[in-house]
């Protein structure tokens, strides 16, 4: 599969993005990877895409000296080597990962398309509430851009805390409280293992053309 891999700072972390052309996949791709058995009935484009995350994965653990792939856990969240935590997203024709050594620090980062107004519009009530539609409407953004940096921020909050709670996590479990020009604050709407309801979570944005990256 052709790739190209480049990085980029977000909240002071370098983060490993990789843009993919499913077209030119093949199953004996993924024979880089330890676990390809484990995938061998996903369709195509969840085998590009997971390739494509490993890849910017294994760029980001070279980058400080670590050799190794995640696998797969039982959840299907990425397996990290000891002593280092990590996150991977994908979106489209692109996958982005960012690591830190450190064993228990909470790291998820996602990327979304924006979306468009109409739709943002049909499912806004199953990302937010209206305590929170009353926020992102002050934060004098685009709804269809607050409602898309909401929902992802949600999603990095999620990956960051699984190995903590390890359990699902829907969107009513953290509700946004503020929204700036580079950050989103969360607060737990009740108690996820060591964390207390109210505990507050800042995430990090960023805009690149029609899509949101979110770290935490």
């Amino acid at each position: 599969m052709h790739t190209t891999h480049s990085t980029f700072i977000l909240a002071g972390h370098t983060v490993h993005h990789i843009t993919f052309d499913t077209a030119t996949f093949a199953d004996a791709d993924l024979l880089w990877l330890p676990h390809h058995a484990e995938l061998s009935n996903a369709g195509r484009k969840r085998k590009a895409e997971h390739l494509a995350g490993r890849i910017a994965a294994a760029h980001a653990l070279g980058a400080i000296n670590e050799r190794a792939i995640p696998g797969i856990g039982p959840s299907g969240e990425p397996l990290w080597p000891e002593g280092v935590s990590g996150s991977i997203t994908h979106s489209g024709t692109q996958a982005m990962a960012v690591v830190v050594r450190h064993p228990d620090a909470l790291i998820g980062i996602d990327c979304e398309a924006i979306l468009p107004d109409r739709e943002a519009r049909e499912i806004q009530d199953g990302i937010i509430n209206a305590q929170e539609a009353m926020c992102l409407t002050r934060s004098g953004y685009p709804f269809a851009l607050a409602l898309t940096l909401a929902f992802s921020a949600k999603e990095s909050l999620f990956k960051a805390l699984f190995p903590k709670v390890n359990t699902y996590m829907g969107f009513d479990c953290a509700r946004i409280t503020r929204l700036n020009e580079k950050t989103l604050t969360l607060a737990l709407t009740r108690p996820q293992a060591e964390f207390n309801e109210n505990t507050l979570f800042t995430v990090h944005w960023l805009l690149d053309g029609n899509q949101v990256i979110t770290l935490l």
